[in-house]
């Protein structure tokens, strides 16, 4: 554990040397971002472009949010590392006329408490601020140091319409905020989602995010590129063992010549594969499992209730990074209005 929280420190103090006078491009700049919400989708390694339907869409795809008949309220909650980063969702949308669907998101990454030891280096001999840690006598002062936070907000506002029985499509207008130690930034982008189903029981989905390429502006000058990303997807669901079975795929693509940190790459288009199940009894109780981009075996189940779906995951590194990073758990609920008075027109 303190291995991985030295890393992170590095890291995040090696971003704070960044020259914000400049302007660069940074092409990991929205990665929290592609973290995932829901346990449901958790659980099927992240798959879920084809075959969402719910207050979770304006994440994954802005089109499926036009499937809901009810308003819907979703919370997650993820602690990783041991509780060194905080990730936390909340959503809520609404049925709107016959057949359209509006929401708003948030999500929350955050590291707090990271030590910020830039005006704690001393000179042993006379006490005095130094800044040169080649100094034979420099040493850090305990007292001087202080903490500060690592914190990352986006917020999705959705909109989403039925076109006829088997297209749907849907946008999201986005907000990002990105914080370290004092300095800020600010940036707005734009996503584009579709849903089709041209048979019974085939699901095919696209989103396309930040099609108008993000770019994030630091209040120092500097400015970071989200670029976009399409992502695809289908689905097959047909009937077995007196439940449901639901697999899915999807594909991203990225255009950041991400040639080592995908599945695979063309040039400079990269490419990551995510694959899911899902078993459905009665639309009762679920069980899940899938295989994530970066590696990552995930299981879940699931409870519908009254009202309320509360949806368990569980994700685990494979190879040997399973020897450092710690199993992830976590549990969302999906709190559902379904009553008469609140149910879509027309229905």
């Amino acid at each position: 554990m303190l291995k991985i929280k030295n890393i992170l420190f590095v890291l995040i103090f090696a971003a704070l040397q960044l020259n914000f006078a400049q302007t660069g491009i940074a092409k990991y700049a929205g990665e929290f971002i592609s973290i995932g919400v829901g346990a449901r989708a958790l659980g099927m390694g992240s798959a879920q472009v084809a075959i969402v339907n719910d207050v979770t869409s304006g994440y994954w795809n802005p089109a499926g949010l036009a499937k809901m008949n009810y308003p819907q309220v979703a919370l997650m909650h993820d602690e990783q590392f041991g509780g060194l980063v905080n990730y936390n969702f909340a959503s809520v949308a609404m049925p709107y006329g016959k057949d359209m669907s509006f929401g708003i998101s948030a999500i929350r990454l955050s590291v707090d408490g990271i030590p910020d030891t830039r005006n704690a280096l001393i000179d042993a001999r006379t006490g005095e601020l130094i800044t040169d840690i080649n100094n034979p006598n420099a040493r850090i002062d305990p007292d001087k140091i202080k903490k500060f936070s690592n914190t990352d907000w986006a917020f999705y506002g959705t909109f989403s319409k039925k076109q006829s029985d088997k297209f749907y499509w849907g946008a999201n207008i986005k907000v990002v905020s990105r914080s370290i130690a004092e300095f800020s930034a600010l940036g707005i982008g734009f996503d584009i989602g579709a849903l089709y189903e041209p048979i019974d029981n085939l699901y095919l989905g696209a989103n396309l995010m930040d099609i108008t390429t993000t770019l994030v502006a630091w209040d120092g000058g500097r400015n970071e590129l989200i670029a976009p990303t399409a992502k695809l997807g289908v689905a097959y669901g047909f009937e077995f063992l007196g439940g449901k079975f639901l697999p899915v795929l999807d594909l991203d693509m990225r255009f950041e010549n991400r040639r080592f940190a995908s599945t695979f790459s063309v040039g400079p288009v990269s490419f990551d594969v995510r694959t899911g199940l899902e078993y459905s009894f009665k639309n009762l109780f679920m069980i899940r499992a899938g295989y994530t981009d970066v590696k990552q075996f995930t299981a879940g189940a699931g409870v519908k209730l009254p009202k309320l779906n509360i949806d368990y995951s569980y994700a685990q590194f494979s190879g040997s990074a399973e020897e450092t990073l710690k199993a992830t758990h976590r549990i969302s609920i999906i709190l559902t209005l379904e009553e008469p008075k609140f149910m879509r027109d027309g229905l």
